[in-house]
């Protein structure tokens, strides 16, 4: 064989290996994990993009935890409004250890929820024992349409009284309606609004009032992030407008 030809096998044999080498170690996934802290390294940080050069990506949770597999080839970076960390090369990460980031924000720009368990507890509780009270009512529909079903179960008293079978329609839609006020009480109150906003009364009942959440629109948040986002968000341009009004009714009174 000529010694040109042979070279020129071997080296494409040679780059064969790599790729496939290289392909076999992209197609390895490392998990990876840690918390991301504010600039402090006390509190963890929510809602922070973790990236990567492949497209994969994720947002850490409440407690500024994440967790993504990366291809050994990968790399990794943070971001969080506008501030971004620099790109680590997974494959240089300590394996089987946590890899914490901090970024240089402070904890104000949203701070740390702390769930109140006891009421949880008590919400739970609560709607369990509502569900039961009016158990026949929330069941209205279901057991009227599996009697009809039966033939010979039909429920005469219902087949033959329209207006009483509306009325206990339109009370089971008042019971729902109540349970779902229930539900934005729970989660739109005020130990969690004064948390994230700092707002004081008596700023902070009629805020309560302006900027309650309808069931629906707590439904339609993509995440708790956001939603938490959404009081902190109002709650500033709220408190801006408050204390405008309050030293302007200072001024009029000559205070």
């Amino acid at each position: 064989m000529v010694p040109g030809k042979q070279r020129l096998k071997t080296t494409t044999l040679l780059i064969t290996l790599l790729f496939l080498q290289l392909g076999a170690m992209a197609q390895k996934l490392q998990l990876v994990k840690g918390t991301v802290y504010d600039r402090t390294a006390r509190f963890g940080m929510v809602g922070v993009s973790v990236m990567s050069n492949s497209g994969r990506g994720t947002v850490t949770d409440s407690l500024g935890q994440y967790a993504i597999r990366l291809p050994i080839t990968d790399s990794i970076s943070f971001s969080y409004q506008g501030k971004a960390t620099m790109k680590f090369a997974v494959a240089e990460l300590p394996p089987n250890h946590p890899f914490d980031m901090s970024i240089r924000v402070d904890v104000h720009v949203l701070p740390t929820v702390v769930v109140d368990a006891k009421r949880l507890h008590d919400y739970r509780r609560d709607s369990l024992e509502f569900r039961d009270e009016y158990r026949k009512v929330f069941d209205y529909g279901r057991d009227y349409f599996t009697a009809v079903n039966g033939g010979a179960g039909i429920n005469l008293d219902l087949l033959f009284s329209l207006r009483k079978a509306k009325r206990m329609e339109q009370f089971q839609q008042r019971l729902i309606r109540d349970e779902q006020e229930k539900y934005v009480d729970y989660r739109f109150n005020k130990t969690l609004v004064r948390q994230i906003t700092g707002l004081q009364s008596p700023a902070i009942d009629t805020f309560m009032v302006w900027y309650r959440p309808s069931y629906e629109m707590l439904q339609s948040f993509e995440n708790e992030y956001a939603y938490l986002k959404y009081i902190q968000e109002w709650g500033d341009y709220f408190g801006q407008e408050w204390r405008k009004r309050y030293h302007q009714s200072a001024y009029k009174k000559g205070y």
